[in-house]
């Protein structure tokens, strides 16, 4: 039997598959970055205390997220490829700081359309990107802000620890709460610093220090 006529119809399916693959990976790809690239800019914006300009970013990058989930659907083989659980991850970052520092209800993993791993892993992030406020917040005397963030800080990482699973399965999580711990006990000595300063001068008499 001459299998040439078939080899070929094998051939021209395989590249029509392969094709299909490849534009949804570059499709995909590129709103990975954008979001990405979005939600790092939305995250500054948080620290800057500008909320409305975060909250719009936030929404482009929400659309962003869309579109790359768009691009992958009916391919399994690049839907878990890294550059799409970094921009899921990122994106769970950006709106859960956004969250903390602006006092609103934290959204949850189904609601933002992220797996839960992605979600962990910016959960953790977003507290660590916590610090920052802290630090901020010490700066202009704002002690009881700074022990809110703290305290935020504080509750995801008990939260993280308790979730003990394979890094395959939670996507290296147990490295990003390990780094989160170095984080928080920084920061644990910098408002501990803070409060015995202020208390010290607070007994010197000085009319500046906060009330301790």
């Amino acid at each position: 039997m001459d299998h040439s006529g078939q080899i070929d119809v094998a051939g021209a399916n395989a590249r029509e598959a392969l094709e299909r693959t490849h534009g949804a990976r570059e499709a995909a790809l590129v709103a990975s970055r954008r979001a990405i690239r979005t939600c790092a800019t939305a995250i500054r914006a948080v620290h800057r205390r500008e909320f409305r300009e975060a909250r719009e970013l936030v929404a482009e990058a929400a659309a962003y997220v869309a579109e790359m989930d768009a691009a992958v659907d009916g391919h399994p083989d690049i839907r878990y490829m890294g550059y799409v659980s970094d921009a899921k991850k990122e994106f769970a970052e950006a709106n859960l700081t956004l969250a903390f520092v602006a006092g609103h209800a934290m959204p949850t993993a189904r609601e933002l359309g992220v797996e839960a791993p992605a979600y962990l892993n910016g959960m953790a992030e977003a507290a660590s990107e916590l610090r920052r406020q802290v630090l901020d917040r010490l700066r202009v005397d704002d002690v009881d802000e700074a022990e809110r963030m703290l305290g935020l800080m504080d509750d995801v990482y008990t939260v993280l620890v308790t979730v003990d699973y394979p890094d395959a399965i939670t996507g290296g999580l147990r490295r990003t709460t390990d780094a989160l711990r170095a984080v928080l006990e920084r920061t644990r000595g910098d408002v501990t610093n803070a409060l015995v300063a202020a208390k010290l001068r607070a007994a010197m008499g000085d009319p500046l220090a906060p009330p301790p």
